[in-house]
């Protein structure tokens, strides 16, 4: 199953999680970091290619990663060079997302900075490499409420920048019922929203993102099969999963790419997707995810391509839009 070298669509990767190991090693050079001053060193340390013992220990190279943003112009450059990446994977659109108090902790920098930052790093990414790019805010509950409160009042203070709110993080022990009041500001925003939910913690957290989030699409979910009514409410209302194949088998979310539910969602008509999450810190790109990764969880040549039309559906975009990035799709894989 080879996929079409264009037109493909990514809906869940990070920013944060695509930042190039070359480009973290020029970083630690240009702002003299504690981080090693060759590839071949510094490679094993903020990428990921066996599976790791779980969520929080695969983060942790993501997090060295992070550590060289020791500038807004930093962060600027790691946004425009994912928008870049993107483009010569054959992605014509893309949903990027990070989270600005995660982008700015290592060095303090001010967050609604990282914002502004990111934003025009994207734009001009969009504009030289003909991407188009949504910006997906992320609340990081990793580090607490309060902290959320500081980072959503620097995604609002540049709203229009962004069509979607985000909550991620420590899943297991920073439940989502903490922050509804959050969410509720979101979406009175006008802003769509997505959750990672059921990837560290099980099925209920993907009831409550819906419910009381008001979350349209769901991150992983890779637990939603240990209950059956969720997985028809989830067809039925059409909430869309982004499934990330290699990070999941990394994560050890799932044991394997055979044991992953993506092809399971696929066969009950859920509007399930493959993206790559965070393809710098797992070594790998979107026509990788489809190439190799998909055949390997059991997907069909058939599934795969409607893996890819169910991105399409899923977009957080207008009508119109939508329409035209159909028919590009649509031809791409009757090609």
């Amino acid at each position: 199953m080879t996929p079409s070298s264009a037109e493909l669509i990514d809906l869940h990767r990070h920013t944060d999680g695509s930042i190039r190991p070359q480009t973290i090693l020029e970083l630690a050079e240009q702002h003299n970091l504690p981080l090693p001053r060759d590839l071949e060193t510094l490679r094993p340390l903020v990428q990921v290619t066996e599976p790791v013992a779980d969520l929080m220990a695969f983060l942790a190279r993501m997090d060295r990663a992070v550590s060289a943003l020791a500038d807004l112009d930093a962060c600027a450059r790691v946004a425009y060079e994912c928008v870049e990446d993107a483009g010569r994977e054959g992605i014509v659109y893309l949903e990027t997302r990070f989270s600005p108090v995660y982008m700015a902790q290592a060095h303090n920098l001010n967050v609604s900075g990282v914002v502004e930052a990111v934003a025009d790093g994207v734009r001009r990414g969009a504009r030289d490499f003909g991407v188009r790019v949504n910006l997906i805010g992320i609340l990081s509950r990793t580090f607490g409420v309060e902290s959320c409160t500081r980072e959503l009042e620097a995604l609002l203070a540049h709203r229009g920048d962004f069509v979607a709110l985000d909550l991620a993080g420590d899943e297991a022990r920073v439940p989502g019922e903490l922050f509804v009041e959050h969410f509720r500001r979101g979406r009175d925003a006008g802003w769509r929203i997505t959750i990672h939910a059921g990837e560290a913690a099980g099925a209920p957290g993907i009831w409550q993102a819906v419910r009381d989030l008001g979350a349209e699409r769901i991150g992983h979910g890779t637990r939603a099969p240990e209950d059956p009514a969720l997985l028809a409410m989830l067809a039925e209302r059409r909430i869309g999963i982004e499934s990330s194949l290699t990070s999941n088998v990394q994560t050890s979310t799932v044991p394997s790419y055979a044991a992953h539910p993506l092809r399971l969602f696929l066969a009950r008509g859920i509007l399930a997707t493959i993206n790559t999450d965070d393809p710098a810190v797992s070594a790998i790109d979107l026509p990788y995810e489809l190439r190799v990764a998909a055949p390997a969880a059991g997907l069909t040549p058939e599934q795969a391509r409607q893996a890819r039309r169910n991105a399409v559906e899923i977009a957080f975009l207008g009508e119109a839009e939508k329409a035209a990035l159909r028919a590009r799709v649509e031809e791409a894989l009757a090609g």
